[in-house]
């Protein structure tokens, strides 16, 4: 019955479209103004069964596409959200990528120079556009050599301005789009689109003059003001205690302004942005590294064991999801995690040493990046060990000052650790009942909101940047997380209108509890067939995917 309910939804849905049969380049569309593509379609019959409301919104997207102008010639991008998976040149985990898989276009000599990018199925030379971006060249560096559509729309808060470049751009006629994996497109969520709308006009006045990046530069002073106290402790006297205690500041910078301006949203300038954000590499991280893993491998893909890396690369160690293979020692993981969160701060340096040298993360491949931003990595752990050496120069012990950066490394990795993973590692996060719905794909609002949960509100939003309110800031990562509270009502409400599950938790003690639970299920439920991976084991498990024939 639901089945069938389902099917008559989304081929009622896809009726709607005003597209006809592709022309002989499989391409170009026109669009007839008699008929036109509504923006918010009537609900279908199954929306009207609460427990099939969340299925009819993801029907729904097919129709949430830009209406086309009288007369004008659409271009329909033939690729769907199946084409969203690994590729060893791109995105994702290698290891997942299909068979025969060609590696056109990064390794081609036709296109290996040049600065290309794809928007909604189309390629562009964005060499015009790297040094005029608003935003700064660090952060739409992102989008070379990648489909950049996920992180263009959920970064603008005015889908008219993120498009607006591309009209500008030079399109690349000849160029294999095809042989790029697909982004998700925010913009075909009806959710996102309700919910942005009413942000903008509700919170930000339109959000016309950048005011949804700002208001965090007071928390920013607050967190640069307890790091600078803590680092003068901690050079009069080191010790296991002032190295804690500073270890609490530079979590703190790096759940806070690290992590919004990389973001691009502590404030309306590009430099402040760019500033705030190499702190990361003042506490030991990178912040070249930490954009390409959080911005384009984990928010884009959020909790899709083959696209974002926070699901895999800390397997085999750790067991994230029952769907991953099994080994012995996950039946005690929910126990021994919290012996491994302190080596974190160990783990991301190694990391980001390794990925300079293969120029990619776990999960995402470095094109954008110039000879600054990669000398961002090694300067960055120049600085950070000098400033903890200081006392040494000063001729306190070196066992004492040892002690004291362990205290310092093992502090701030117990602190970010678990308020990193709590908030998509719950029952309700990893629900395989969604999850493996092909559909979810297809609404990437919905996918952000089921796999994530919050936690506490403006406190904890406080001490946290926002990390406690997840679901705001992976529908909106260029926010100040200072608005999510505000926000996060919005959410809440346009959500349950549809029957799409908001998860919440009043404290965190709470969803701490479920994240122990979760992961001890996860590592005992039993291994999958064959004890691997399945053929699809992210998003939309149950479908899978054709070979890409490289001839």
């Amino acid at each position: 019955m639901k089945s069938a309910t389902m099917s008559a939804s989304l081929s009622s849905t896809l009726s709607n479209r005003v597209y006809n049969t592709p022309s002989s380049s499989g391409r170009v569309f026109r669009s007839p103004v008699s008929k036109r593509v509504q923006t918010h379609p009537q609900r279908s019959q199954s929306a009207r069964v609460p427990g099939l409301k969340v299925y009819s919104i993801l029907a729904d997207t097919a129709a949430a596409v830009p209406e086309p102008l009288e007369d004008e010639t659409v271009f329909v991008d033939l690729r769907t959200p199946k084409d969203i998976r690994p590729h060893p040149k791109q995105d994702g985990n290698p290891a997942r990528a299909p068979d025969g898989y060609s590696n056109d276009p990064w390794t081609d000599p036709k296109w290996v120079d040049t600065k290309w990018t794809v928007f909604r199925g189309k390629a562009y030379d964005l060499t015009s556009f790297l040094e005029k971006h608003p935003g700064g060249n660090w952060l739409i560096n992102l989008s070379l050599k990648r489909d950049c559509t996920g992180l263009f729309e959920s970064y603008h808060m005015r889908p008219e301005i993120a498009g607006g470049p591309f009209k500008r751009l030079p399109m690349i006629e000849d160029f294999p789009v095809d042989m790029v994996p697909r982004a998700p497109y925010p913009n075909d969520s009806a959710l996102y689109n309700n919910i942005r709308n009413r942000v903008r006009s509700e919170l930000f006045d339109g959000a016309k003059n950048g005011e949804h990046r700002q208001g965090s530069e007071w928390a920013a002073a607050c967190v640069l003001g307890w790091a600078a106290l803590t680092y003068s402790m901690y050079v009069a006297a080191p010790s296991v205690i002032t190295g804690a205690l500073l270890g609490t500041a530079g979590a703190w910078i790096g759940l806070t302004i690290q992590h919004c301006g990389n973001h691009g949203a502590m404030s309306t300038k590009p430099w402040f942005n760019n500033m705030m954000g190499m702190c990361n590499d003042l506490i030991g991280g990178s912040s070249l590294m930490w954009r390409y893993h959080h911005q384009v491998s984990h928010h884009i893909h959020c909790n899709d064991t083959d696209m974002d890396e926070d699901v895999y690369s800390t397997f085999p160690m750790l067991r994230f999801d029952a769907r991953m293979p099994k080994r012995w020692w996950h039946k005690f993981q929910h126990i021994y995690m919290w012996m491994i969160f302190p080596l974190m701060q160990a783990a991301f340096e190694l990391g980001d040493m390794k990925g300079l040298i293969t120029r990619r993360t776990s999960g995402a491949s470095i094109y954008g990046a110039d000879a600054k931003e990669l000398a961002t990595v090694p300067l960055g752990k120049v600085v950070h060990y000098l400033g903890l050496s200081v006392p040494l120069m000063m001729g306190v012990p070196l066992a004492t000052v040892a002690c004291s950066v362990l205290a310092y490394a093992f502090a701030q990795g117990f602190c970010l650790a678990p308020l990193f993973a709590v908030s998509h590692n719950v029952d309700e996060a990893k629900n395989t009942e969604w999850l493996e719905s092909d559909r979810l794909r297809g609404d990437w609002a919905v996918q952000q909101i089921l796999t994530s949960a919050n936690w506490g509100n403006k406190i904890g939003c406080f001490f946290t940047g926002g990390l406690n309110l997840q679901i705001e800031h992976h529908l909106f990562p260029a926010v100040s997380f200072m608005h999510y509270p505000a926000i996060s009502n919005i959410v809440r409400e346009e959500a349950t209108k549809l029957g799409v599950p908001y998860n919440e938790y009043k404290w965190l003690p709470q969803i701490i509890v479920k994240f122990q639970n979760f992961m001890k299920k996860a590592g005992n439920a039993p291994a999958p067939p064959g004890n691997k991976m399945p053929e699809r084991g992210g998003i939309g498990s149950t479908t899978v995917l054709p070979v890409v024939s490289s001839s």
